[in-house]
């Protein structure tokens, strides 16, 4: 049976509530009042506890905000000590049961295997999120050569982003790195892109039949570009629709 609540820490330490143990030894003393002559005994806050600011909704509807206290097991051991009544001695041989079981093997058994468990359960989800980071370093290994703008697709597309060359296409165009008017320069960088070092543009000569040379140009993400528009995606709230 627990004659006051206890709970466990963050970091493993078992906690009292302060108002739960002033209500316990029956101290007529206000809380506030009683606390502070409490903590005049050397207690050190963030040390031997916690103050935490709550909230209570009285009957009226009224919203009240008090401060409440997470006090760490010797320090409630001690404060029960210093009552010097039934009561105080009565926490105390309880709290003192409550060490004995913390500290047996089988509740250190019983933390180790809950911390280990919390502890895989940490590093999955720090797997689940570096694999767009992997994914990413693996685009950046290869940022030395230039591509096109269907392969950039594919790599957002490995980091989760879901859109293809198409609409890739488009959004580039609205966003102002491809000029967008009708014409011999749709699709081409625009100056800004340029002057970014993001894209660039590669030329091909082709012979045609009879004898007159065909030049094409097409558009392709550098190798900055790549990281550029990658970062882009996963950074920042783009739209793409």
């Amino acid at each position: 049976m627990e004659l006051i609540v206890t709970h466990q820490g963050d970091n493993g330490d078992v906690l009292v509530n302060g108002r739960e143990l002033h209500e316990f030894l029956e101290v007529k003393t206000r809380y506030n009042d009683w606390f502070e002559r409490m903590i005049g005994y050397g207690f050190e806050e963030n040390q031997d506890y916690v103050a935490i600011t709550q909230k209570r909704v009285t009957a009226q509807g009224n919203t009240t905000v008090y401060v409440d206290h997470h006090l760490k097991l010797d320090m409630a051991k001690e404060i029960s000590m210093i009552q010097r009544t039934d009561k105080g001695k009565q926490a105390r041989q309880y709290f003192l049961e409550i060490e004995r079981r913390w500290n047996s093997p089988e509740m250190i058994m019983k933390r180790a295997l809950e911390f280990a468990d919390m502890r895989v359960k940490q590093l999955e989800t720090e797997v689940q999120s570096l694999q767009p980071k992997a994914l990413f370093a693996d685009a950046v290994a290869t940022s030395h050569t230039s591509i096109l703008v269907g392969d950039l697709a594919k790599l957002l597309r490995q980091n989760g982003i879901d859109i293809g060359q198409n609409r890739l296409f488009d959004w580039l165009r609205d966003n102002g790195f491809l000029i967008s008017r009708k014409g011999e320069s749709r699709n081409m960088p625009t100056q800004r892109s340029m002057e970014l070092g993001i894209f660039e543009i590669k030329e091909r000569t082709h012979n045609n039949p009879d004898g007159s040379i065909r030049i094409t140009k097409t558009p392709k993400v550098t190798g900055k570009g790549q990281v550029y528009f990658i970062n882009k995606f996963m950074n920042e709230s783009v739209s793409i629709n």
